[in-house]
């Protein structure tokens, strides 16, 4: 098939340090492009890729401390994928609802996956006056809030499988991988830590938006003993810090669309301990993968039986359920199925896609 992949402007693909949907569509690119399909890729020009590679800015615009107005260049890049649509079988969205007037209009044949929550109210206009628009889920506990999108698939995200190899967990600290911001709840990864009586390494991004609550809530806490803040890490770095983890916290509080780290760490043989939250229990096995816990005190306790899990099984979890070929298969089909009009979409007789308004009027 001929593949347009359309990735958001914010981080490079691959990024070069964080950055959890332009990675996923890095690896979605190479996997299609190995598997044998033609794939172009709208991205900013430091990009990496074995496809056809259309810069639509110089660089990642949260590295370019000029960029001022990080939509204008979304806008750009939506103007030149449509006046290529046609030579494309398949557009692929990874940039939220942004082109929903552009892909009506002008009929493109796409599909969007929503990487991002969707327990917004402000998403509930959106997907009223665009219902017809075929999204996918990166989980199924991802949907729960907007049921009533066109969801025509659901696809979890996938990684190589030579990306990390299984670590032994020598290290002897506990590993917080993510962001700092209040949803992924650093503070509580510390408090745990501090009652299992465990180091605690933490590798994680200071986002703008973060950054007071990073200052009042978290930077305090850097001083206890048994921290150690290492700042945000790049993907060379994640194979050595997962894999020698005795296990990682993911104690989040929020829903979690997917949660990516976790299959790292799976991928490293690491061990997670996890709130329940989202897609967590969709992503965990409990008990082999790691442990759902949902009070610090049960954590803690948690933490001290990580040496019971057998890291190799917890790596077969991921060889049989995360790899990336499995993704860019299930994304195929949806391509296909999308391709030949199998979209859940209500056509006329002529056709033409009917929005409710018309159905109702009809």
């Amino acid at each position: 098939m001929r593949i347009a992949q359309v990735a958001p402007l914010y981080e490079s693909v691959p990024p070069q340090l964080y950055g959890g949907t332009e990675r996923v569509v890095s690896f979605l690119v190479e996997e299609l492009v190995r598997q044998g399909h033609e794939v172009t890729l709208f991205a900013s020009g430091d990009s990496r890729t074995s496809a056809e590679l259309v810069p639509i800015c110089p660089r990642s615009l949260r590295l370019d401390r000029g960029c001022v107005d990080s939509l204008a260049h979304h806008v750009v890049a939506l103007e030149q994928v449509c006046r290529r649509a046609t030579d494309f079988d398949m557009i692929h969205f990874h940039v939220d609802y942004l082109h929903f007037p552009w892909s009506r209009r002008d009929r493109l044949r796409q599909v969007t996956t929503l990487h991002g929550r969707l327990d917004i109210p402000d998403l509930v206009g959106v997907y009223r006056e665009f219902p017809e628009m075929p999204v996918v889920s990166i989980s199924q506990a991802q949907r729960a809030p907007l049921a009533e999108a066109n969801f025509v698939g659901t696809v979890h995200h996938g990684l190589p499988l030579d990306l990390y190899e299984c670590g032994q967990g020598r290290g002897g600290y506990l590993a917080f991988l993510g962001r700092c911001s209040p949803e992924k709840r650093v503070d509580r990864a510390i408090h745990i830590a501090e009652r299992a009586g465990l180091p605690l390494k933490i590798a994680a991004k200071v986002d703008k938006a973060d950054t007071e609550y990073f200052d009042e809530a978290i930077r305090p806490l850097l001083a206890k003993p048994h921290v150690e803040f290492l700042g945000e890490i790049g993907e060379g770095e994640k194979n050595a810090f997962l894999g020698e983890a005795l296990g990682v916290l993911f104690p989040i509080d929020w829903p979690e669309p997917f949660g990516l780290v976790m299959i790292e760490s799976f991928a490293c043989g690491t061990p997670v301990i996890a709130y329940p939250h989202g897609s967590v229990p969709e992503v965990m096995v409990d008990g082999i993968t790691g442990f759902l816990c949902s009070q610090e005190d049960q954590a803690a306790l948690a933490a001290q039986h990580l040496g019971s899990l057998n890291r190799w099984a917890c790596r077969s979890v991921f060889e049989q359920r995360f790899s990336v070929r499995r993704m860019a298969q299930d994304y195929v089909r949806i391509y296909e199925r999308l391709a030949r009009g199998e979209d859940g979409r209500v056509h006329s007789s002529r056709g033409e896609v009917l929005h409710p308004r018309d159905i109702a009027a009809s």
